[in-house]
C-alpha cells in the first residue's frame, strides 16, 4: 500500500478530526522538487475528502511536514520546522514524512507533539503529479538511486531506482492538459536512469511526453552527466516543448575528487556534455550542482575544480558545503576540510556563480522572450520564467496568470532567483 494511502487511512481513524467537515491543514516542505510534488499529492488526497488549507493565522487540525536529509543543515532545519509547527498549531495532528523521517524515524518520534512518522515501502514506485500553489506541475517519473556515491544517504532514504510506465506517465500529463496546465517539470531522484522497472528508456519517455497535446513546456529537473545522451540533447534541440534548460550535477571539477566520490564520469565527459548542449542550443540555461569542502578535497583539488567551472559556459552554480552523513563511505576518507575553509570555498564559488548568472542575463537584455507567469502572492509582483529559465518580474496583472506572454527583457524586469 502506498504511503499516501497509509497516511489517509490513519487519519480516518482519529476520533478528534472530522475529515469530511472542513478540517484545516498546513503543509511544509523541505528539500527538492520531488518532495514538493509528493507534498502536493498529500494535499490533493485530503482536499478530495473535504480538508481545506489553513489560511495564514488560522490554527490547523493537521500538519504535514515533508523532510529532507541531504545535509546535516537540512536535518536541523527539519527538526526546527517540526517544533515550530507544533508550537504554532498545538492541537494539530502532526505527520512527518520524507527522507529524514525515513532515516531517523525514532529520533523524530521522540519529539513531543509528533503523532505519526510516515515511512514507506522503498520497493514500490508511488506516482505523483501536482502543482500545489504554483502554475507549473511536477510529474514524478522515477524514484530511488543505484549510484551510492560515497557522500550520499539518498539511496538509503529513497531506495533503489524504480519508475512508472510511459503509458501511465503520459496519461498523467494528459490529465494536466485537461486541467489547463501548460508546463510540467519532470522530477525524480535520478531520472536519467528511468526504465529500470519497466525496461523502457528516458529518451522514449521524453518522445512520448512531447506528443501530449496541450502541454506547451517541459523542464527536466536534473540529469546525471553520464546519462545525458547525444540522442537526448539532439531531441531537446529540435523540440518546441522541451525547454532549453538543463540542471546537471557536477559536485567537483577535480577528477581525483570525483573518484573519491564514486561519481560515474570525469571532467572530460562533463565538459563534452556542456559544450554539446551549448553548440546545439546556444541560448540554453545550464545550472550546475557543486559541493565545496568534501572529504579529500585538498586546496589544490579545489583550485582545479574552481578553474574548471570558471572555464565552462554554464549559467549558474548551485553551491553546497559538504556535510558529514552517518553511515557513508566518505567518512573513511582521511583528509578533512575545516568549516572555516568550507565557507571560504563556498563564498568563492557563489561569487563565480553570480558572475556567470549576471553575464547570462545581460546577454539577453533587449531581446524578446516568452514568459509563463505564475500566480502571484498577495501584495507581491508576479513572476514567471522564459523558456531558458530567466526569471522575469512584472506588476501583477491577473489576466496574465498561467498565460505565456511575449516580454522584452530588460535589466529592470530580469530578476535572479535570489533577488
Amino acid at each position: 500500500m502506498t504511503s499516501f494511502f497509509i497516511f489517509y487511512e490513519k487519519l480516518m481513524k482519529i476520533d478528534d478530526i472530522n475529515i469530511s467537515s472542513g478540517a484545516k491543514a498546513v503543509f511544509y516542505t523541505l528539500g527538492c522538487k520531488l518532495n514538493f510534488s509528493e507534498t502536493s499529492t498529500y494535499a490533493q488526497i485530503l482536499k478530495s475528502k473535504g480538508v481545506v488549507k489553513a489560511q495564514p493565522g488560522e490554527k490547523a487540525d493537521i500538519c504535514v511536514i515533508n523532510t529532507c536529509t541531504v545535509t546535516d543543515i537540512a536535518d536541523r532545519k527539519c527538526r526546527q520546522a517540526i517544533k515550530r509547527l507544533i508550537k504554532n498549531h498545538p492541537d494539530a495532528y502532526v505527520v512527518v514524512t520524507g527522507c529524514y523521517a525515513q532515516l531517523e524515524s525514532e529520533t523524530i518520534q521522540k519529539i513531543p507533539g509528533v503523532d505519526l512518522v510516515l515511512t514507506k515501502d522503498l520497493r514500490e514506485f508511488v506516482p505523483s503529479c501536482s502543482k500545489g500553489d504554483r502554475t507549473r506541475y511536477w510529474l514524478k517519473v522515477q524514484d530511488g538511486c543505484d549510484y551510492f556515491c560515497t557522500y550520499c544517504t539518498i539511496p538509503f532514504a529513497r531506495g533503489r531506482s524504480r519508475n512508472g510506465s510511459i503509458v501511465s506517465l503520459v496519461s498523467q500529463a494528459e490529465e494536466v492538459a485537461r486541467q489547463g496546465g501548460k508546463e510540467i517539470v519532470i522530477t525524480g531522484v535520478n531520472i536519467g536512469d528511468f526504465g529500470k522497472t519497466t525496461g523502457e528508456s528516458f529518451i522514449d519517455l521524453v518522445r512520448a511526453l512531447d506528443n501530449v497535446s496541450g502541454i506547451e513546456r517541459y523542464r527536466i529537473s536534473s540529469l546525471e552527466p553520464d546519462l545525458i545522451s547525444d540522442e537526448l540533447i539532439d531531441f531537446c534541440a529540435t523540440s518546441s516543448r522541451f525547454m532549453p534548460h538543463f540542471h546537471i550535477p557536477l559536485q567537483s571539477g577535480s577528477d581525483a575528487v570525483l573518484k573519491l566520490m564514486h561519481r560515474h564520469y570525469d571532467t572530460a565527459l562533463f565538459a563534452d556534455r556542456i559544450y554539446r548542449i551549448k553548440r546545439l542550443i546556444p541560448d540554453a540555461f545550464i545550472g550546475v550542482d557543486v559541493m565545496a569542502g568534501s572529504r579529500g578535497e585538498t586546496e589544490d583539488y579545489f583550485n582545479e575544480s574552481y578553474h574548471f567551472l570558471q572555464s565552462l559556459p554554464v549559467s549558474q552554480l548551485h553551491v553546497f558545503p559538504y556535510s558529514e552523513r552517518p553511515g557513508t563511505k566518505a567518512l573513511r576518507i582521511p583528509y578533512v576540510v575545516d568549516e572555516k575553509e568550507k565557507k571560504r570555498r563556498c563564498h568563492l564559488l557563489l561569487a563565480l556563480s553570480d558572475e556567470k548568472l549576471h553575464s547570462f542575463y545581460h546577454s539577453f537584455e533587449g531581446k524578446e522572450a516568452k514568459v509563463l507567469f505564475e500566480h502571484a502572492p498577495k501584495g507581491k509582483p508576479m513572476h514567471g520564467f522564459t523558456e531558458n529559465y530567466i526569471r522575469v518580474e512584472m506588476p501583477t496583472e491577473a489576466s496574465m496568470f498561467n498565460e505565456i506572454v511575449t516580454i522584452r527583457l530588460s535589466a529592470d524586469n530580469m530578476k535572479s532567483p535570489k533577488d
